[in-house]
């Protein structure tokens, strides 16, 4: 076998081997986008007490302690006003009895 032969003997089979090698480059690329794809994403660690929702709380509380108050104050001032009036009618019934 000459030198010019084994010459291109062996560029065949380095174009070969190049086809192979890219081959297998490309399957090794694509194993490695899937694996990349189907990983998990990593879990987000939530905070148990943010600030905001702590003056949150305090606000709906005082908000809801303020309407309680108006609340107790409005049936304060029914139940004098109620009182006045049965007085009141209470004493024009007596002098309407007396008249008799």
């Amino acid at each position: 076998m000459s030198d010019l032969e084994k010459a291109a003997k062996d560029a065949v089979e380095a174009a070969s081997n190049s086809e192979h090698l890219a081959f297998i480059k490309a399957v090794l690329q694509a194993q490695q986008l899937t694996q990349q794809q189907a990983a998990p994403p990593a879990p987000v660690q939530q905070s148990s007490g943010s600030a905001g929702k702590w003056i949150g709380i305090g606000v709906g509380g005082s908000v809801f302690l303020l309407t309680v108050a108006v609340s107790a104050v409005a049936v304060a001032i029914s139940a004098v006003a109620l009182t006045i009036c049965v007085l009141v009618l209470r004493s024009m019934w007596r002098d309407f009895q007396k008249g008799r």
